[in-house]
């Protein structure tokens, strides 16, 4: 049995996957590699130039990190009891704010909202330093309270907007058979809207949090240096050229961002996601 030229079989190579992989190794170099710099330093006990790795391997900085005698736990203190007030603040302005928006006919509606974005449009720098020199007056500088005021300032966008938004996803069918069969106004809030805002709401308090936990220039402008915070205390780790103490600052800083992260992806439904600015 003979095999002719017509029925004999071929073999392509694809070389397509040579770029494709190119692209893709130089994705995750863009992405991982500075993560990986990072991870490193919070184990590198002796590390300079021209050296590609660390001379010596080590924990001794996380040591130095949570001594006593060190300022991260104080830092790291701070920055939570500020994230925490910063976002019961918040919400408690967003929630009527956000329910108002959503429900209610209000005139100027649109530039409510766009109203809120003031603080986002212009360069931090020249903002907080002005808060600063006003915050002085009042005696609010190097305190807890002018440094969440300043946060809950930046946050605010993003608590109205997502609340409205997830007032907005609920359907005001079911808030109108609540209050026909004899519900008030505030147990129908209570009982059927406010559950069905909840996992918007939550996510709503989560990226006011985290954009509270990573904020620094407001905290620098007001709180410094009574205030001490992780961003601040990684400043000036970064500065002081004390790069172990940097990079395990910013790691502690980094491991609640991904966390919370996994739960706003979670709990922001597309639902919600598509009323966002309407």
């Amino acid at each position: 049995m003979t095999t002719t030229a017509a029925t004999r079989p071929t073999f392509s190579v694809d070389l397509w996957w040579i770029p494709r992989a190119i692209v893709l190794g130089l994705l995750a170099f863009a992405i991982f590699g500075p993560l990986a710099n990072l991870v490193l330093w919070t184990v590198t006990e002796r590390w300079y130039f021209p050296h590609a790795l660390p001379l010596e391997y080590g924990v001794s900085y996380w040591g130095r990190v949570f001594s006593p005698r060190g300022t991260a736990m104080e830092s790291l203190t701070n920055s939570v009891v500020v994230a925490f007030l910063t976002v019961a603040l918040a919400m408690a302005l967003a929630v009527p704010a956000g329910y108002a928006l959503a429900r209610l006919k209000l005139p100027w509606r649109a530039l409510i909202m766009l109203a809120f974005l003031i603080p986002q449009a212009f360069p931090n720098l020249p903002v907080y330093v002005n808060i600063a020199r006003l915050f002085y007056q009042f005696g609010l500088n190097g305190t807890v309270a002018g440094v969440v005021l300043v946060h809950v300032t930046h946050g605010l966008v993003y608590a109205v907007w997502i609340a409205t938004a997830a007032f907005s996803a609920i359907d005001r069918e079911l808030e109108d058979a609540a209050r026909s069969i004899g519900a008030s106004p505030l147990r129908t809030f209570r009982d059927v809207t406010l559950p069905l805002a909840a996992p918007g709401l939550l996510a709503s308090a989560i990226f006011v949090f985290l954009e509270s936990l990573d904020e620094f220039t407001g905290s620098y402008f007001v709180g410094a240096p009574d205030v001490n915070t992780m961003p601040l205390l990684l400043y000036t780790a970064s500065s002081g050229g004390n790069y172990q103490i940097a990079s395990i600052t910013a790691v502690l800083l980094l491991i609640p961002s991904v966390g919370f992260m996994l739960v706003v992806e979670r709990f922001l439904k597309s639902d919600v996601l598509s009323k966002v600015g309407h």
